[in-house]
């Protein structure tokens, strides 16, 4: 056999919760019904999700994900954030829905990935098809970066990841990579945000902003800089 075609079937408490967000994010509905039973159809070029509504349902106890693997992880990313931007005025970081930003997975051989979390509590998880570089042997805060990753982006323990991230920010090594720092303290700001702590985040955020870096690491920094903008702008005011 050859050809064949798996399509995920997800949760959600209503279409109508679903529904917007994807088509936010670039999908359109090819089929949607209501009765007997609520079902939706979307598709993104050859991405195809299918959602079923149970009234009764809590996202916050769903158990729903799926994987998908790409050839242009950054580029869906980024055009996933604009279709955000465009609909919601920022990118959502935290809370259901939200999505996380492409990083180095150490539970998946090092490959680079990102989640979605949609309204259903859905967790479609985005992988890289390219294989990755050559891992270092990395320690320090590094390592305990990609500790945290695993537990929030891959776990769904920003509580966890945020108290591992917290002592080795604590005790920095005059080894530690100043980049690496700044990826450090802007993850913990986004780990804030899910958490329910702005004012932290926010001076997380700070801290970050005042690392020194040379014009090479704020080059290679653009991206994790374009979310330091993000986190603030879903902050509340103060």
């Amino acid at each position: 056999m050859a050809n064949e075609t798996t399509i995920p079937l997800l949760p959600c408490r209503s279409l109508d919760d679903v529904a917007p967000f994807y088509q936010a994010l670039g999908f359109e509905a090819t089929y949607r019904q209501e009765r007997p039973n609520p079902y939706l159809t979307l598709r993104r070029e050859d991405l195809h999700l299918h959602f079923f509504g149970m009234p009764e349902f809590d996202p916050a106890d769903s158990y729903g994900s799926c994987l998908v693997v790409v050839d242009d992880l950054v580029d869906i990313h980024r055009a996933f954030a604009d279709g955000m931007r465009a609909t919601y005025g920022r990118v959502l970081v935290s809370g259901v829905p939200r999505m996380t930003r492409p990083r180095p997975r150490r539970n998946q051989d090092g490959h680079f990935g990102f989640s979605i979390v949609d309204p259903g509590g859905n967790w479609i998880r985005f992988v890289g098809r390219a294989e990755p570089p050559p891992a270092d042997d990395e320690g320090g805060l590094a390592r305990t970066l990609g500790n945290a990753v695993v537990q929030a982006d891959s776990r769904g323990n920003p509580a966890q990841a945020a108290r591992i991230l917290d002592g080795a920010l604590a005790r920095p090594e005059a080894a530690d990579d100043p980049a690496v720092q700044v990826e450090a303290l802007v993850y913990r700001a986004e780990l804030a945000l899910q958490l329910g702590e702005p004012e932290t985040a926010r001076e997380l955020v700070r801290q970050a902003r005042s690392v020194p870096l040379d014009d090479a690491a704020r080059d290679a920094l653009a991206d994790t800089l374009r979310h330091a903008e993000d986190l603030t702008a879903s902050m509340p005011p103060g």
